[in-house]
């Protein structure tokens, strides 16, 4: 058989394999906490996420019939399919290994599955109303300012609101709250220098993720400031591990599979599209 990772009993594999499967997937995937999750059940494999208009209130006279407002919404559909990975580990590559080799696989399944549900949701960006900042030119705090702004000029909630960068990107952030890591600029700058971490600027945290891939420009990744709404993850099945043994071979075969989709879900899209705001973030290559 193919890919086979050359370690006895099922039932030991198993649970060791599933419990820390499912602790990495949880944690490792930056961008699921930060999306719209959807559950997909009743026997579909699909979810209708409804988009609005948005709506204004008049004012009324006294005594007087207030008009209808006609509420018909759109909708985007996310469809799952279906998401996989697959080792065969020999009796004798399990027994000869100093390390616990059930539990290093189900962490590198579990760390599969979640890199792949982030670049999937990555992938999304694509679809962004507004852009800020210039491939190849590097990134400022002033960008992220500018993203920020025109989210709220869409009257977005920004308490929903992340940035999610590239590493790369967001040390030439760090660089500049820092200048230059000479002289730091108030409490973010010391905790920048400090820690490695921004935290937030205009109100909106920053997370780091190397799961955005580089553009065609060398050093250069795009980032994004958004709203929870504007992207959605429908799941129909969360991480799932099987194994199944074969004696022949001596060995067992363990499949981690997810079912999910992704799309997305402007949610508000009148007069102009809310909720999303993506930033092109350049490095300083």
């Amino acid at each position: 058989m193919a890919n086979e990772s050359t370690s006895s009993t099922l039932s030991e594999l198993y649970t060791e394999i599933v419990a820390e499967a499912l602790f990495v997937a949880s944690e490792r995937s930056v961008m699921r906490p930060l999306v719209k999750n959807y559950a997909i059940s009743g026997g579909g494999k699909a979810v209708e996420v409804p988009i609005y208009a948005t709506v204004s209130a008049a004012a009324v006279s006294e005594a007087t019939d207030l008009s209808n407002t006609a509420i018909n919404p759109t909708s985007v559909t996310i469809t799952a399919a279906e998401h996989g990975i697959m080792t065969t580990l020999t009796d004798l590559g399990r027994n000869a290994s100093p390390r616990n080799v059930a539990a290093d696989i189900g962490r590198l399944f579990g760390e599969a599955i979640a890199r792949k549900i982030d670049a999937d949701l990555i992938a999304e960006w694509g679809n962004s109303g507004s852009t800020r900042g210039a491939f190849t030119a590097t990134i400022t705090p002033s960008i992220l300012f500018m993203a920020a702004a025109d989210l709220r000029s869409e009257a977005v909630d920004i308490s929903g609101c992340s940035t999610v960068l590239h590493p790369n990107i967001a040390y030439d952030i760090k660089s500049s709250l820092t200048n230059t890591f000479a002289n730091p600029n108030g409490v973010v700058g010391n905790e920048a220098l400090r820690a490695g971490f921004i935290g937030s600027l205009a109100g909106i945290p920053i997370y780091e993720s190397s799961n955005i891939s580089n553009t065609d420009n060398a050093g250069d990744y795009r980032g994004a400031v958004f709203h929870k709404d504007a992207f959605g993850l429908a799941m129909m099945q969360d991480l799932k591990v099987e194994s199944q043994r074969d004696a022949s071979l001596r060995a067992d075969e363990i499949v981690a599979t997810a079912v999910y989709g992704v799309g997305t879900c402007l949610l508000y899209t009148s007069p102009s599209p809310r909720d999303l705001s993506t930033s092109r973030m350049p490095s300083s290559a």
